[in-house]
Protein backbone atom coordinates (compact mmCIF):
# COMPACT_ATOMS: atom_id res chain seq x y z
CA UNK A 1 0.00 0.00 0.00
CA UNK A 2 1.36 3.32 -0.93
CA UNK A 3 -0.10 6.53 0.15
CA UNK A 4 0.71 9.88 -1.09
CA UNK A 5 1.39 8.26 -4.34
CA UNK A 6 2.40 10.85 -6.66
CA UNK A 7 4.95 11.65 -3.92
CA UNK A 8 6.40 8.36 -3.24
CA UNK A 9 6.43 7.63 -7.47
CA UNK A 10 8.21 10.85 -7.86
CA UNK A 11 11.52 11.70 -8.00
CA UNK A 12 13.87 10.84 -4.84
CA UNK A 13 11.77 8.06 -3.55
CA UNK A 14 11.16 5.70 -7.26
CA UNK A 15 14.22 4.14 -6.46
CA UNK A 16 13.33 3.20 -3.00
CA UNK A 17 10.07 1.65 -4.41
CA UNK A 18 11.27 -0.17 -7.06
CA UNK A 19 13.87 -1.83 -4.43
CA UNK A 20 11.34 -2.79 -1.98
CA UNK A 21 9.09 -4.08 -4.85
CA UNK A 22 11.91 -6.34 -6.55
CA UNK A 23 11.75 -8.16 -2.67
CA UNK A 24 7.94 -8.51 -2.82
CA UNK A 25 6.33 -11.58 -4.60
CA UNK A 26 4.98 -10.77 -8.55
CA UNK A 27 1.25 -12.17 -7.06
CA UNK A 28 1.17 -9.22 -4.84
CA UNK A 29 -2.07 -6.69 -4.45
CA UNK A 30 -0.47 -3.40 -4.87
CA UNK A 31 -3.06 -0.24 -4.00
CA UNK A 32 -2.12 3.89 -4.28
CA UNK A 33 -3.78 5.96 -2.47
CA UNK A 34 -3.41 9.87 -3.13
CA UNK A 35 -5.72 13.05 -2.75
CA UNK A 36 -4.33 14.10 -6.42
CA UNK A 37 -3.57 12.13 -9.28
CA UNK A 38 -1.25 13.98 -11.82
CA UNK A 39 -0.73 12.74 -15.42
CA UNK A 40 3.07 11.81 -14.11
CA UNK A 41 1.31 9.56 -11.88
CA UNK A 42 -0.88 8.15 -14.17
CA UNK A 43 2.30 7.13 -16.73
CA UNK A 44 3.68 5.43 -13.60
CA UNK A 45 1.28 3.39 -12.17
CA UNK A 46 1.37 0.41 -15.07
CA UNK A 47 4.91 0.16 -14.49
CA UNK A 48 3.89 -1.47 -11.11
CA UNK A 49 0.28 -2.89 -10.94
CA UNK A 50 -1.50 -5.27 -13.39
CA UNK A 51 -4.62 -4.14 -14.97
CA UNK A 52 -5.86 -1.84 -12.13
CA UNK A 53 -8.84 -0.20 -11.62
CA UNK A 54 -9.34 3.53 -10.78
CA UNK A 55 -11.59 4.21 -7.70
CA UNK A 56 -12.78 7.85 -7.79
CA UNK A 57 -14.25 9.61 -4.43
CA UNK A 58 -15.38 12.81 -5.68
CA UNK A 59 -13.13 14.62 -7.98
CA UNK A 60 -9.80 14.92 -9.16
CA UNK A 61 -7.86 17.04 -6.50
CA UNK A 62 -10.93 18.75 -5.09
CA UNK A 63 -11.02 19.93 -2.14
CA UNK A 64 -13.87 18.65 0.46
CA UNK A 65 -16.79 20.89 0.39
CA UNK A 66 -16.51 21.72 4.29
CA UNK A 67 -13.57 23.74 3.77
CA UNK A 68 -14.10 27.20 3.11
CA UNK A 69 -11.98 28.96 1.57
CA UNK A 70 -10.68 32.25 1.51
CA UNK A 71 -8.10 34.84 0.15
CA UNK A 72 -6.61 37.99 1.06
CA UNK A 73 -4.55 40.27 -0.98
CA UNK A 74 -1.86 41.36 1.33
CA UNK A 75 0.92 43.35 0.22
CA UNK A 76 4.36 41.24 1.01
CA UNK A 77 5.84 43.41 3.35
CA UNK A 78 2.27 43.60 5.15
CA UNK A 79 1.97 39.75 5.85
CA UNK A 80 3.58 38.98 9.10
CA UNK A 81 1.22 41.89 10.98
CA UNK A 82 -1.86 40.48 8.84
CA UNK A 83 -1.01 36.81 10.23
CA UNK A 84 -0.73 38.60 14.07
CA UNK A 85 -3.80 39.88 12.98
CA UNK A 86 -5.42 36.98 12.82
CA UNK A 87 -3.89 35.01 15.06
CA UNK A 88 -4.51 37.75 17.79
CA UNK A 89 -8.69 36.81 17.61
CA UNK A 90 -9.11 33.87 18.92
CA UNK A 91 -12.83 34.37 18.08
CA UNK A 92 -12.82 32.23 15.22
CA UNK A 93 -8.97 30.10 14.78
CA UNK A 94 -8.82 27.78 18.03
CA UNK A 95 -5.79 26.05 16.21
CA UNK A 96 -4.20 26.91 12.64
CA UNK A 97 -1.24 25.50 10.65
CA UNK A 98 0.65 27.89 8.68
CA UNK A 99 2.72 26.77 5.96
CA UNK A 100 5.45 28.85 4.54
CA UNK A 101 7.28 27.51 0.84
CA UNK A 102 10.90 27.27 2.54
CA UNK A 103 12.69 26.09 5.52
CA UNK A 104 14.42 29.66 6.19
CA UNK A 105 10.86 31.06 5.92
CA UNK A 106 9.80 29.15 8.59
CA UNK A 107 11.96 30.08 10.84
CA UNK A 108 12.21 33.49 10.06
CA UNK A 109 7.83 33.53 10.98
CA UNK A 110 8.39 31.88 14.08
CA UNK A 111 10.76 34.14 15.48
CA UNK A 112 8.64 37.41 14.70
CA UNK A 113 5.64 35.63 16.05
CA UNK A 114 7.73 34.53 19.36
CA UNK A 115 8.65 37.61 19.96
CA UNK A 116 4.73 39.50 19.64
CA UNK A 117 4.68 36.82 22.22
CA UNK A 118 2.43 34.38 20.33
CA UNK A 119 2.88 30.11 21.21
CA UNK A 120 4.14 28.96 18.11
CA UNK A 121 6.03 26.42 17.24
CA UNK A 122 7.82 25.53 13.87
CA UNK A 123 8.37 21.91 11.80
CA UNK A 124 10.81 21.38 8.87
CA UNK A 125 12.90 19.15 7.38
CA UNK A 126 15.94 20.68 9.11
CA UNK A 127 14.79 19.14 12.55
CA UNK A 128 15.49 16.14 13.73
CA UNK A 129 12.76 13.27 14.20
CA UNK A 130 12.29 13.39 17.89
CA UNK A 131 12.11 17.17 17.65
CA UNK A 132 8.92 17.14 15.26
CA UNK A 133 7.36 13.91 17.17
CA UNK A 134 7.65 16.50 20.07
CA UNK A 135 5.91 19.45 18.59
CA UNK A 136 3.33 17.43 16.38
CA UNK A 137 2.82 15.25 19.98
CA UNK A 138 2.35 19.30 21.64
CA UNK A 139 -0.48 19.86 18.24
CA UNK A 140 -2.35 17.77 18.54
CA UNK A 141 -2.82 17.69 22.22
CA UNK A 142 -4.15 20.99 21.53
CA UNK A 143 -1.15 22.56 24.01
CA UNK A 144 -0.14 24.12 20.91
CA UNK A 145 -2.35 26.54 19.40
CA UNK A 146 -0.26 27.33 16.24
CA UNK A 147 2.02 25.38 13.93
CA UNK A 148 4.45 27.16 11.28
CA UNK A 149 5.32 24.34 8.67
CA UNK A 150 6.79 23.51 5.02
CA UNK A 151 5.08 21.29 2.70
CA UNK A 152 6.44 18.31 5.35
CA UNK A 153 3.06 18.53 6.68
CA UNK A 154 1.33 19.27 3.91
CA UNK A 155 0.27 15.21 3.53
CA UNK A 156 -0.73 12.21 5.48
CA UNK A 157 -1.56 14.67 9.05
CA UNK A 158 -4.54 13.59 10.47
CA UNK A 159 -5.25 16.37 13.37
CA UNK A 160 -8.60 16.57 13.65
CA UNK A 161 -8.76 20.05 15.78
CA UNK A 162 -7.23 22.45 13.62
CA UNK A 163 -9.87 24.64 12.82
CA UNK A 164 -7.75 26.61 9.93
CA UNK A 165 -4.88 26.33 7.23
CA UNK A 166 -3.32 29.72 6.60
CA UNK A 167 -1.20 29.58 3.19
CA UNK A 168 1.14 32.61 4.18
CA UNK A 169 2.87 31.85 0.84
CA UNK A 170 0.96 30.26 -1.99
CA UNK A 171 1.77 26.77 -2.62
CA UNK A 172 3.79 26.03 -6.33
CA UNK A 173 0.72 24.42 -8.17
CA UNK A 174 -3.10 23.02 -8.08
CA UNK A 175 -2.24 19.96 -5.98
CA UNK A 176 -0.26 21.40 -3.04
CA UNK A 177 -2.99 23.48 -2.78
CA UNK A 178 -5.43 21.12 -2.29
CA UNK A 179 -3.23 19.01 0.04
CA UNK A 180 -2.16 21.90 2.52
CA UNK A 181 -5.93 22.79 3.07
CA UNK A 182 -7.14 19.34 3.43
CA UNK A 183 -5.45 19.53 7.00
CA UNK A 184 -8.55 20.97 7.73
CA UNK A 185 -12.31 20.48 7.94
CA UNK A 186 -11.13 16.54 8.67
CA UNK A 187 -14.26 13.46 8.64
CA UNK A 188 -17.28 16.05 8.16
CA UNK A 189 -15.34 18.78 10.57
CA UNK A 190 -15.92 22.53 9.62
CA UNK A 191 -12.71 24.01 8.72
CA UNK A 192 -11.42 27.20 7.13
CA UNK A 193 -8.65 27.66 4.63
CA UNK A 194 -6.83 31.29 4.35
CA UNK A 195 -4.70 32.29 1.48
CA UNK A 196 -2.36 35.27 1.58
CA UNK A 197 -2.23 36.67 -2.22
CA UNK A 198 0.75 39.30 -2.35
CA UNK A 199 2.08 41.29 -5.77
CA UNK A 200 3.53 38.33 -7.44
CA UNK A 201 0.92 35.72 -7.02
CA UNK A 202 -1.94 36.68 -8.67
CA UNK A 203 -0.89 33.82 -12.16
CA UNK A 204 -1.22 31.30 -9.65
CA UNK A 205 -4.25 32.46 -7.49
CA UNK A 206 -5.70 32.32 -11.04
CA UNK A 207 -4.58 29.06 -11.87
CA UNK A 208 -5.82 27.84 -8.53
CA UNK A 209 -9.22 29.71 -8.70
CA UNK A 210 -9.70 28.14 -12.20
CA UNK A 211 -9.92 24.71 -10.47
CA UNK A 212 -11.61 25.36 -7.38
CA UNK A 213 -14.29 27.43 -9.14
CA UNK A 214 -16.42 29.58 -6.85
CA UNK A 215 -15.29 27.73 -3.79
CA UNK A 216 -12.25 30.40 -3.59
CA UNK A 217 -13.56 33.78 -2.11
CA UNK A 218 -12.02 36.93 -1.43
CA UNK A 219 -12.34 38.21 1.88
CA UNK A 220 -11.63 41.71 4.05
CA UNK A 221 -8.81 41.15 6.59
CA UNK A 222 -9.93 43.63 8.44
CA UNK A 223 -13.57 42.47 9.23
CA UNK A 224 -12.73 38.65 9.00
CA UNK A 225 -13.47 38.50 12.92
CA UNK A 226 -16.03 40.99 13.31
Amino acid sequence: VLDEADQMLDIGFADDIRCILRHTPSSRQTLLFCATMPDRLRSLVYNYMKEPAWILVGGDAEPVEEVEQIYFEVAERDRPAALEELLREPCRITQALVFRRTKIGVDRLVSYLRRRGLDIQAIHGDMTQSQRDMVMGQFRAKRLRVLVATNVAARGLDIPAVSHVVNYDLPDNVEEYVHRIGRTARMGRPGTAITFVSEWDFPMLDIIQAHVGDELKQGQLSLYCA
